[in-house]
């Protein structure tokens, strides 16, 4: 799984508690301690599948353009890390049984693994995500 998955998450919950006003990358990115290209690079891809809107220029930025409680991670996952478990094998050796069958066995394994991880992450949406935070925060 690599970081824009994250990165993803943080962006669309920070804009999910800001809703009554845009927000800029600069902002998302000192919120989620990461250089703003970055996070551009991960508003840009969320922009592409319409889960937020973006106005240039003074008083523009990024806004949530959905409802969080409909946007699961499965979502966000799917369009930033699809295939992340998929085995990286080298070439192997075609002339030995491991060899010739380890890229195969593995696939066959992975992508079980990610079926299931699908499973779960589509039991959690924004919402709960900002949900949670709000918990922690109270806590404090």
């Amino acid at each position: 799984m690599n970081s824009d998955f994250t990165l993803a998450i943080h962006s669309l919950t920070y804009l999910a508690l800001q809703l009554d006003h845009m927000s800029t990358s600069d902002a998302i990115s000192e919120s989620a301690c990461v250089h703003p290209v970055r996070i551009r690079k991960v508003l840009s891809l969320l922009k592409k599948h319409g889960f937020i809107v973006s106005k240039e220029g003074i008083g523009g930025g990024f806004i949530f353009s959905k409802d969080a409680s409909e946007v699961n991670l499965w979502d966000i996952y799917r369009i930033t890390s699809d295939g992340a478990l998929q085995p990286k094998c080298p070439d192997s050796n075609e002339d030995c049984v491991v060899g010739a069958n380890m890229q195969k066995v593995l696939f066959s394994i992975f992508i079980g693994a990610e079926q299931h991880l699908g499973q779960y992450l589509k039991n959690y949406t924004i919402k709960d995500i900002v949900d949670l935070v709000n918990q922690k925060n109270q806590l404090c």
